[in-house]
């Protein structure tokens, strides 16, 4: 295993920062879709069982990657957008979990019946491919701090030294 990853894996601050992650992903997800009961979102199509398996399967893909760029900040590519694909990848669950005819966006744009009849029945592959996005994001991330840099996978402590 690359130092860079092993340093990464055995970092008590890695593991506590993607724990915090996952359960704000699970909770701000859980409210904002109506999967956990809130007054503010009151679903009126029933949550499905596909519904609730996405939503658990999609925070710790999102807190793992997340904690990767809290912990170890730097890049070994300046250009990686990581952070970016993981935004998209987390709308694209809400949009995957979310009542079909709650989202105003659907709404707006399809209407009450075409969010029923179009939208809701796609939902299911909006999710899977949203999974397999923030998977392939996650992977993208960790590969790149394998083969890091010294600064990008040395403790951030010693290079203050």
């Amino acid at each position: 295993m690359p130092a860079g990853l092993r340093n990464l894996l055995t970092d008590a601050r890695f593991w506590l920062t993607a724990a915090a992650a996952i359960l704000l992903a699970l909770v701000l997800l859980g409210l904002l879709s109506g999967i956990i009961a809130n007054p503010l979102v009151v679903r009126t199509v029933r949550t499905r069982p596909i519904d609730i398996a996405v939503w658990l399967a999609s925070a710790p893909l999102i807190g793992l990657t997340l904690a990767t760029y809290v912990v170890r900040p730097h890049h070994v590519d300046h250009r990686d957008r990581g952070h970016l694909r993981v935004g998209a990848g987390s709308l694209a669950v809400y949009f995957a979990i979310a009542c079909p005819a709650c989202n105003k966006l659907i709404l707006l744009a399809l209407g009450f019946s075409g969010a029923l009849n179009v939208f809701a029945p796609i939902q299911p592959i909006i999710g899977v491919a949203s999974l397999a996005f923030l998977a392939g994001t996650l992977t993208y991330r960790l590969r790149q701090i394998g083969r890091g840099c010294e600064r990008c996978v040395s403790d951030p402590a010693e290079a203050l030294h």
